[in-house]
């Protein structure tokens, strides 16, 4: 980890495109502005937390999940009942 002092009004860059000023030092509180293109994620560490475990809870499947999905899906029977193909989109390739 690189530490460095920085005064209130000094500015710290990170690559071309990134700046972090010292806004305030306010007795253990430190304020601090940022500048970065708009694609560039800042969060504080605890919302980053947060983010991070409601992405990886969504990306579990589980297996209810999946028999719910099933359910959706015409099953080889049915289609073997009824004599009949499933139907293709036109400019796609059948099942």
């Amino acid at each position: 980890m690189l530490t460095l002092t920085r005064s209130v009004g000094e500015t710290i860059r990170i690559g071309d495109d990134i700046e972090v000023h010292v806004v305030e030092v306010r007795g253990g509180t430190v304020r601090l502005g940022f500048k970065a293109p708009r694609e560039v994620a800042i969060h504080r560490e605890e919302v980053y937390r947060q983010i991070a475990e409601a992405n990886l809870l969504a990306a579990q499947v589980t297996a209810d999940s999946l028999g719910a999905l099933a359910a959706f899906a015409p099953s080889a029977t049915a289609t073997e009942a009824t004599g009949s193909e499933p139907a293709v989109t036109p400019g796609t390739a059948p099942a």
